[in-house]
């Protein structure tokens, strides 16, 4: 028996499904998941010595890979001056200065402690801002766990959600309707349908839940044509793609400018931080500034804030994401014809550093259903094909994969000659 085997049974005993975060144990593919020991560049090695060309990074925090002397630096140094004051520190100005100065729809900042508590946030202020109740998602998309987003699609096109999870009200998943991703006919429908009802419309703007899956054209810009018609808010939920798609996220890489952002992943260089932020009249109306409530003890805390601010120095140098967005490309258009010649249908995406496959004869992917049409039993062949040669891959049909500015020509390599092997056997 493996280490990770022994292990696994262990956390078993102690922590519910012996994870910490439900997709980590594998349920999806099957398996034991192996247990991480340490990590350096684009490779991750596990209790038992094994070492892997690392697609996870984390769920997408590591774009600089792993262990990077810089970020390592800093949070040394933060460290040994004290790892959390419950006070305000330089490193959250600068922090919240950077984010400011690159990404276009944000104004002013506040620095939470994960993605899941800045959607949390930014649902309260919209609802406070406009005086309504309803929010608007779509399928597919993830904003964290959250009550107000744990919701499926009822049935029809245009209806409340219902809760997804015991334990979510559902009095306040009534409060959250659903639609289709890049169903912008959907959406004009629902305006016409609940006029002055709608608080928010809250997206992924790349959809990295679902599997890696862009907006199509005009999806984005119609969304802020609603929401500014409307009286709505439109928030652009970028824990994934803020500093991952391009340095100023998926707003400046479409030149779509939300009313309100949700951050994280990237932005905390591996360490748990998120934030949200906006126009400036909406944020002044968090406390201390305004009455809409919203604290965190362990907010900005230094440790953090370091790993953010060398990552976010790192990715800001000329040329960064030009080489990231080059290499995810010859990934996905090198898996992609692996997967051709071997007659295996598929449809794969890359944005910035993310991409996305799908076992699917469709020739497109554009929402969840779609999505769904994949071959699960084909990804799972595939994942653990790929994790047997080395390749650790996200283990569930539906979620994105990541790139680093540490994979080079050798990792990519490695992995076109491991797909190459586990195409035949698919």
């Amino acid at each position: 028996m493996s280490r990770s085997e022994i292990l696994l049974q262990r956390a078993c005993r102690v922590i519910p499904g012996g994870v910490n975060s439900p997709v980590r144990a594998f349920k999806s593919v099957g398996g034991t998941p192996p247990f991480i020991r340490s990590a350096l560049g684009a490779r991750v090695v596990d209790v038992d010595g094994r070492e892997y060309v690392d697609y996870v990074g984390s769920w997408g925090p590591m774009i600089v890979g792993h262990a990077h002397p810089e970020v390592v630096e800093a949070v040394q140094k933060a460290a040994a001056s004290g790892t959390s004051f419950g006070a305000p520190t330089e490193a959250e100005v600068l922090l919240a200065e950077g984010i400011v100065q690159q990404v276009p729809g944000v104004e002013m900042v506040r620095l939470v402690n994960s993605g899941t508590e800045a959607t949390m946030s930014v649902l309260r202020l919209a609802r406070a801002a406009t005086g309504r109740d309803a929010i608007l998602k779509f399928e597919g998309c993830y904003h964290g766990h959250g009550d107000s987003l744990l919701v499926k699609a009822g049935s029809g096109a245009a209806t409340f959600g219902v809760p997804s999870s015991p334990g979510v009200p559902g009095a306040l998943a009534r409060e959250t309707l659903t639609l289709p991703f890049n169903d912008l006919a959907a959406a004009e429908a629902l305006f016409a349908d609940q006029p002055g009802r709608i608080a928010a419309v809250i997206v992924e703007p790349v959809a990295g839940n679902m599997g890696c899956v862009p907006p199509v054209p005009g999806f984005l810009e119609g969304l802020r044509r609603l929401c500014s018609a409307n009286g709505a808010l439109l928030i652009f939920d970028e824990v994934m793609t803020g500093f991952r798609v391009a340095l100023g996220g998926a707003q400046a890489l479409y030149g779509i400018t939300p009313d309100l952002t949700t951050l994280g992943k990237v932005i905390g260089g591996g360490l748990p931080l998120g934030a949200y932020g906006g126009r400036r009249d909406l944020m002044e109306q968090i406390s201390p500034a305004g009455p809409v409530y919203q604290a965190g003890t362990l907010s900005g805390n230094p440790l953090a804030t370091a790993a953010g601010l060398a990552t976010l120095a790192i990715i800001s140098r000329p040329g960064f994401f030009d080489r990231l967005t080059a290499e995810t490309r010859r990934l996905g258009e090198g898996i992609g014809a692996v997967l051709t010649q071997a007659g295996i249908p598929h449809v794969g995406y890359q944005v910035g550093g993310m991409f996305g496959l799908f076992f699917t004869a469709r020739e497109v992917v554009r929402d969840f259903d779609q999505a769904a049409t994949s071959d699960l039993q084909r990804f799972n062949r595939w994942f653990h094909g790929m994790l047997e040669r080395g390749i650790y891959l996200a283990p569930s049909q539906y979620e994105a994969g990541f790139l680093s500015s540490a994979h080079r020509r050798e990792e990519i390599d490695q992995t076109l000659a491991a797909a190459r092997e586990v195409a035949i056997l698919l």
